[in-house]
């Protein structure tokens, strides 16, 4: 029986692949086989070497990983990055990024958008949750651009109604748009913004729906320990007594969550994964870190996350993922703990699971969607390789990124960008940039009170 040809074969490279365990694992001088946008086989360089294909890569020195994932961010930010500097979270909010973003545009968030995209692409990240404004715009620049991304339109409880049921207008009109690359989610932003009453509607739009929700929370300790003095509960516990354990639930940040909190998070009657974006608490200056080693223990998945650019500077995974592992070391006390290996299980399987997409990205086998990333490891800086696993985590950097592939598309190729013009975006960016950060106006869109 013939076999058609296949539409990619990705060959010679090193396979970073998952056992039935779902430990970490190499296959050396191997192949990739993609038809109809999907992983038709991993199999060795030698058996794929005369197999018909309408586009073909070598990839000798190459790792083939799962591409990133990046669990929670605010793309269009990348237009303030820089902007709001060496500051407290509640200066920074209220007195920069807040008063700036009662300025934004459609266009600003679509050119923002088509920055963070290439960015993330030359990065190695073939998917991203965001939660931020004029979503439109975002889902459009998704679908032009080729990456996968699950999105929410956020809103606040000053905004009324109206913010709610713009949300999930957005949500229903998006989700399975861009042949499926589309999910979405309900965005409420926090428990600190939004109201108790729109919380658990927002539970019940997403229960009736069958829509994951995506919020922060817990995101500092100080927020729990205002909001314990306030209301004598925990954020934590805010999302539980109005619904929210109860739905496919991906809590932004969590370095609140406190001991009291992981029973709750244990039994929650839907799917509860936290984002941890590292780089951020450090810049904040904040005491600790998501409790990574707690929350896995209870079953809780924690994927890598940058937040947006205004507080990270930029949308790097690979640096989360290596600052994830060493935090984690510092905080616990152990060497031991994150691994290498553990610390790619985040950035792969549990990040895919964070978004709600483990059944289908976030490991290289037969079946799943092509979404596929090649990691250049020549350079003086990854030579000589003792411990592939830490190579990766400890001494590659996302430069080393050469070719990024999603649902079987090519949208970087030898570091070429093919689906976007980054200085056409940069230019018209930089035009509009005087009235975007003007907060000569004194408005800003809400306040920081937690």
């Amino acid at each position: 029986m013939s076999v058609s040809p296949a539409d990619l074969v990705i060959t010679g490279c090193t396979v970073l692949v998952h056992d039935e365990e779902e430990r970490i694992a190499f296959r050396e001088d191997a192949a990739i086989v993609v038809r109809d946008g999907a992983i038709a086989s991993v199999t060795t360089a030698v058996a794929a070497a005369d197999l018909e294909a309408g586009e073909r890569i070598d990839a000798r020195g190459q790792v083939a990983m799962p591409g990133l994932v990046n669990c929670h961010t605010h793309a269009p930010m990348v237009a303030l990055r820089g902007l709001a500097e060496d500051l407290p979270v509640e200066e920074w909010f209220n007195d920069v990024v807040w008063p700036v973003e009662s300025n934004l545009t459609e266009k600003d968030v679509e050119l923002g958008a088509r920055l963070a995209c290439a960015e993330m692409i030359r990065g190695g990240v073939t998917c991203f949750a965001d939660h931020y404004f004029h979503m439109d715009a975002v889902a459009d620049v998704v679908t032009e651009c080729g990456m996968r991304a699950q999105l929410g339109e956020a809103y606040f409880s000053s905004q009324g109604p109206q913010g709610r049921e713009r949300s999930l207008e957005f949500a229903l009109n998006h989700r399975g748009a861009a042949g499926g690359r589309i999910t979405t989610a309900l965005a409420p932003h926090a428990p600190y913004t939004v109201t108790d009453a729109d919380l658990t509607a927002t539970a019940g739009l997403a229960r009736a729906h069958g829509l994951p929700v995506h919020l922060h929370a817990a995101e500092n300790r100080d927020q729990t320990d205002a909001s314990l003095a306030r209301h004598g509960v925990t954020p934590v516990e805010v999302l539980h007594r109005t619904g929210l354990l109860d739905t496919d639930l991906l809590i932004a940040h969590g370095t609140g969550i406190i001991e009291r909190d992981l029973p709750l998070l244990a039994r929650t009657g839907g799917r509860t994964a936290v984002a941890t974006a590292p780089r951020g608490y450090l810049r904040f200056a904040w005491p600790g870190t998501t409790p990574v080693r707690a929350l896995r223990a209870i079953g809780v998945p924690v994927g890598l996350a940058t937040d947006g650019a205004a507080s990270n500077n930029s949308l790097d995974v690979w640096e989360a993922m290596t600052l994830t592992s060493l935090i984690q070391k510092s905080t616990e006390g152990d060497p031991r703990w994150l691994t290498s290996r553990q610390a790619l299980h985040h950035a792969t399987v549990q990040s895919a699971r964070a978004v709600g997409l483990g059944a289908s990205i976030g490991s290289l086998a037969p079946g799943r969607r092509a979404d596929i990333i090649l990691v250049d490891l020549t350079g003086p800086h990854t030579r000589p390789v003792h411990d592939l696993a830490a190579t990766l985590v400890h001494s590659a950097r996302s430069a080393d990124v050469r070719t990024t592939v999603v649902d079987g598309r090519v949208l970087m190729r030898d570091r070429e960008l093919l689906t976007l013009d980054v200085p056409c975006v940069v230019r018209e960016l930089e035009r509009r940039l005087p009235l975007l950060t003007d907060r000569g106006h004194g408005r800003r869109i809400q306040e920081y009170d937690t």
